[in-house]
């Protein structure tokens, strides 16, 4: 008899469990994936796709401004029905969700439906069964982190805010990350009368400073009342169904919602680990090497419950790089400089590369190209609305090793850029580069003079 049931036992069905589960299978490797929630995880169900298709509808209101107020268009009574939009929302969901189950059929992966949990270095248990396993990959994902406070089971997560029986009329955001951002953007362009509140002084860590001023700046402009250095110390529910939060200067706010999007921790909690030996940081994240291995040397983790870098593209990129180690004999440890992102606030944030805080640290001398802007478009709207640009260069080598950009499209463009940032673009490269006229793209390989030096 084999050793092994499986060469791999996937805990998690979600972007990378998925994408290992098939491309190890597809290679003819005996996989099989535990789930106990949903196919796709995050992304596909409370994350990145449902909350790009509410960014669309929500950008419909303003859409039809412009066009009345800027480009001829006569337009008739409009509304916007949250109950219709959320069935078209689930029934995109659904389809994904088969997919991704054609996906692991069609490539040989055996789905086990039930809570998965690791019984042994090389045994897994579902329910009453028990799975052995020459490797186990752990890719559980994150799961939303609200504090604990008076009132806090009146709050909801993001997780809750895809499902809302109906748009509430006015919303409090607690967080100051992408998600509480992009929600709040959503809220307010879909109706709502939104407060976006943030315990810390300048919202969106970690991204570089000028994004997140300019962002502050045309997130107000916008109608949402963004407030620094404040937070909920407790949060009722009146006889009516509102709620009323006390606020940390003593004030008290209004709202139908309250959102905490105040972070997520990975989702590594009662899966056997710790018992194992598995060591797991403070935050219940799975400590793991350049190849993604934990020290248990056959139990394996990627993506968001590993806390590197929780972005779906990452977890996909880092399940191949494990089945090229584990299945192809190539050891090959994920990369995770020069990560492209995109936050759909609104307008919404493309980056890739150093932030200016962190290039100033890194190198001797950095130079700094800034350009900010009204887009054509809003020449005719009369929308104040800018956009920012800003390049950031290593003066010794004159590598471009930041782009950053908040405005309309910024992921789309910054994609294309990440690819030069990639490939170590310089700065006379940019300059070589024939810009496409007109657009806002074109402004990154014709800034000629810094702004700034260190």
């Amino acid at each position: 008899m084999p050793q092994y049931d499986y060469d791999l036992f996937v805990i998690g069905a979600g972007s990378g469990g998925v994408r290992a589960s098939r491309v190890a299978a597809g290679l003819g490797k005996k996989v099989a994936v535990a789930e106990d929630r949903y196919l796709g995880g995050t992304c596909v169900n409370v994350g990145c796709i449902p909350k790009k298709l509410l960014v669309y509808a929500s950008h419909y209101s303003e859409d039809f401004e412009h066009a009345q107020q800027g480009y001829g268009w006569t337009l008739g009574p409009r509304s916007f029905d949250w109950a219709t939009f959320i069935a078209k929302k689930d029934t995109e969901i659904q389809r994904l969700n088969d997919f991704h189950d054609r996906l692991l059929s069609n490539a040989g992966a055996e789905q086990v439906w039930g809570r998965a949990t690791v019984a042994g270095p090389h045994e897994v248990r579902v329910g009453d069964r028990s799975f052995r396993a020459e490797h186990i990959l752990v890719a559980t994902g994150g799961w939303p982190d609200v504090p604990d406070f008076p009132g806090r089971e009146h709050a909801v997560t993001s997780n809750e805010m895809f499902h809302l029986k109906e748009l509430p009329r006015r919303t409090v955001i607690v967080g100051g990350g992408y998600i509480a951002v992009e929600f709040a953007g959503i809220m307010n362009g879909l109706g709502s009368q939104v407060t976006q509140l943030y315990r810390g002084p300048l919202f969106l860590r970690g991204f570089d400073d000028d994004v997140r001023s300019v962002l502050a700046e045309e997130i107000r402009k916008k109608g949402v009342d963004l407030r620094f250095d404040t937070n909920i110390t407790a949060l009722e529910k009146a006889p009516d169904g509102s709620l009323r939060a006390t606020l940390t200067d003593g004030s008290e706010l209004a709202a139908d919602q309250v959102l905490f999007a105040t972070g997520r921790r990975p989702n590594s909690a009662k899966l056997g680990l710790e018992e194992l030996g598995v060591e797991l940081r403070a935050n219940g994240a799975i400590v793991v090497d350049e190849y993604s291995r934990s020290t248990v040397p056959s139990i394996h983790a990627i993506g968001d419950v590993t806390d590197r870098i929780a972005l779906t593209p990452v977890a996909l990129h880092e399940a191949m790089c494990l089945v090229k180690t584990l299945f192809e004999g190539k050891p090959t440890a994920p990369v995770h400089e020069n990560v492209p992102a995109a936050v759909f606030s609104q307008p919404p944030v493309g980056s890739v590369g150093l932030s200016e805080a962190q290039a100033r640290e890194r190198y001797d001398a950095v130079d700094i190209y800034r350009s900010r802007f009204r887009a054509l478009k809003h020449t005719l709207t009369g929308a104040d609305e800018t956009t920012m640009m800003k390049l950031i260069v290593d003066r010794e080598s004159d590598r471009v090793v930041g782009l950053h950009l908040v405005g309309a499209d910024a992921g789309e463009i910054v994609q294309g850029f990440a690819v030069a940032i990639q490939c170590g673009a310089t700065k006379a490269q940019f300059d070589a580069t024939i810009g496409i006229h007109p657009t806002s793209a074109e402004e990154f390989v014709t800034m000629r003079e810094p702004v700034g030096d260190a």
